[in-house]
């Protein structure tokens, strides 16, 4: 029988504390590290998008460092239900190790995997690693998941004990890892179908120490560097979630309840699958959207005539970056003022956002709609004059992304705010009672 097992790299790029990693590790046989770029994935992203460029940046910082262990990572191309079977039949392999993945496509692939692998008696086996609490850790006291976040946020927070949040030595295990007779190349982004000459300086991963401690003063306000922009790094696994969250349990209250946000929407994308498409509240999905393309043009450029809501798409547009605050300014603002459809902004958000992840994505856009997990009702509109004058009331923020705000070029609003509170309140209003 062979010694090998696979360990498969998803969205989790690092070495240290590490679970799916630590686990193989501890096995007891000697452990192969593996990441594949999904064809599949990739084949819907654009040339030159960002985040292709971060995943292969830190592929090849994350191979340099299994090199100095004396062994490799073997990155690959290509549709995983083929490569992982393979790999497993070439290597002898009992197992392959990983950590699991919430997300609908994510499930059909381990699923098929797991198939495939179970009939020449290779197991498959997944760890916790991207969240705190998984799948149906926190729920009601009937077993039932919960579906609004503040009483789950509060059963979070009573079931959460140190362990949860004590770090996986992996690094200390590296003496179980496969050694490397030799090493491999890595596949370049052009032979992937991608431009790599970007330019582009991502945030570090390392923790803001200051503003997470001033986090719940600064975080809605746009101009100040009053959010810890390490988004990108949880979405790919470049830092562990527990140690994170264990730093956040210490110093700042308000910083955790995010945190706690993003286990919450895993939770929804896992138990209720189908609202990646639908209203997780179906009456919602009776609404009678317009269907304005000038309008959604104007959003998607940032030339509504709303600043607040220009400079967000504007920083998006350019950075991939937009600041939470905002990001629900524009979102209401896309929904309830122009009337147009959440799957709309959601697929564009998608498409931008560096630190894209589909659960908390659709969940925020349904938020945003009224649609979605939350107890608000429907008439919550915000008004993108009174939030630019809260929170951005020098208009520094917009001034930056802005430039030509305050002069004629500076477009007129492309609706007007009482006439579309008015038509959004009908038009839910008629939605939502005549299919009660």
């Amino acid at each position: 029988m062979s010694n090998t097992v696979l360990f498969w790299h998803r969205r989790d790029l690092r070495i240290n504390d590490n679970a799916g990693l630590f686990k193989a590790l501890t096995s007891g046989l000697k452990v192969q590290p593996v990441f594949i770029f999904d064809k599949q994935i990739l084949s819907n992203l654009a040339k030159d998008d960002q985040r292709v460029a971060f995943i292969y940046q830190e592929i090849q910082r994350l191979k340099q460092q299994y090199q100095s262990l004396g062994t490799d990572l073997l990155v690959l191309y290509g549709d995983p239900t083929h490569w992982i079977p393979d790999l497993c039949s070439k290597l002898a392999c009992s197992h392959v190790f990983t950590n699991s993945d919430y997300e609908p496509y994510a499930f059909i692939r381990d699923n098929e995997i797991k198939i495939k692998l179970s009939s020449v008696n290779c197991a498959f086996i997944e760890a916790k690693d991207h969240v705190i609490f998984e799948k149906s850790e926190v729920t009601k006291d009937d077993g039932l998941p919960y579906t609004i976040y503040t009483p789950y946020a509060n059963k979070w927070k009573k079931l959460l004990t140190e362990d949860q949040l004590i770090a996986f030595g992996s690094s200390e295990q590296a003496h179980q890892l496969r050694q490397a007779n030799e090493f491999t190349s890595l596949i370049s982004m052009e032979e992937m179908g991608f431009n790599s000459n970007i330019k582009t300086n991502f945030p570090s991963n390392l923790f803001p120490e200051t503003i997470i401690s001033n986090y719940h003063e600064t975080r809605n306000f746009p101009a100040l560097l009053g959010t810890s922009r390490l988004s990108i790094h949880l979405r790919f696994g470049t830092i562990s979630i527990r140690s994170l969250a264990a730093y956040a349990l210490k110093h700042n209250a308000t910083y955790l309840n995010e945190l706690i946000w993003r286990d919450f929407y895993q939770m929804i994308i896992f138990h209720f699958p189908k609202t990646i498409n639908n209203a997780f509240k179906p009456l919602y999905d009776q609404i009678n959207w317009e269907r304005n393309e000038v309008h959604f043009q104007a959003w998607c450029d940032g030339k509504t005539g709303y600043p607040l809501v220009d400079a967000g798409m504007r920083e998006l547009n350019e950075t991939g970056f937009m600041h939470n605050r905002v990001r629900m300014v524009v979102a209401s603002f896309l929904t309830k003022h122009l009337l147009l459809d959440w799957r709309l902004g959601e697929a564009y958000f998608a498409e931008k956002l560096l630190d894209f992840e589909l659960a908390s994505n659709v969940g925020g856009w349904q938020w945003a709609a009224g649609s979605g997990c939350d107890a608000a009702p429907y008439f919550r509109v915000f008004n993108p004059t009174s939030q630019q004058e809260k929170f951005d009331p020098t208009f520094s923020y917009i001034k930056k992304w802005v430039p030509e705000f305050g002069t004629s070029n500076y477009p007129k609003p492309i609706i007007e705010h009482t006439f579309a509170r008015e038509r959004i309140l009908a038009r839910y209003k008629q939605a939502l009672t005549s299919n009660a």
